[in-house]
């Protein structure tokens, strides 16, 4: 079954993220853990099994100037080390903004690290200072799979886990 998404008036799955109770289930997973590792590991896995359009999902750390390397991720295989300069990630890394990518074979530079990849949202992860300390990336199969709810919502719920950090 599917049901029309009203942001762009086009065929949605009919499971979507209940964000209101994932919220709720990351906030309890992770009250009083300050380990970045650990609180990526378990974002990944709660936003990846909330949600059958996440095929990949998962963090690149910034280990160096201009430099990410995979961290915590469910999923197929990732990249493992993607420079600030290449791909929707090293995007979203470098301007510090969401990217919400449609078709990442209209993206200028995409990195396929997954041939089955056909849309991606990325958003940047920052901590109690401002500091730009990794991208959380979410890959599906399905093109334009993701919508601005879902950035908005997903960048609150970096925002509260990696906002205390710093």
């Amino acid at each position: 079954m599917t049901r029309l998404d009203s942001e762009t008036a086009h065929p949605r799955s009919a499971v979507m993220v209940d964000y209101p109770t994932l919220h709720a289930a990351v906030a309890s997973l992770t009250e009083g853990e300050d380990d970045p590792v650990a609180l990526m590991a378990t974002v990944a896995c709660e936003v990846h099994h909330a949600d059958d359009r996440f095929d990949w999902t998962g963090f690149y750390r910034v280990v160096a100037p201009d430099l990410l390397k995979i961290g915590p991720y469910q999923g197929g295989h990732g990249c493992l080390v993607i420079p600030f300069d290449r791909g929707v990630c090293g995007a979203a890394a470098r301007t510090g903004q969401v990217q919400l990518v449609p078709d990442v074979d209209a993206f200028p530079g995409h990195i396929a690290c997954a041939s089955s990849t056909r849309s991606e949202l990325v958003l940047p992860v920052f901590d109690a200072t401002g500091r730009v300390i990794g991208v959380f990336d979410i890959d599906s199969n399905r093109p334009d799979a993701f919508t601005r709810t879902d950035a908005e919502e997903l960048a609150r719920l970096l925002a509260q886990v990696f906002g205390r950090l710093g």
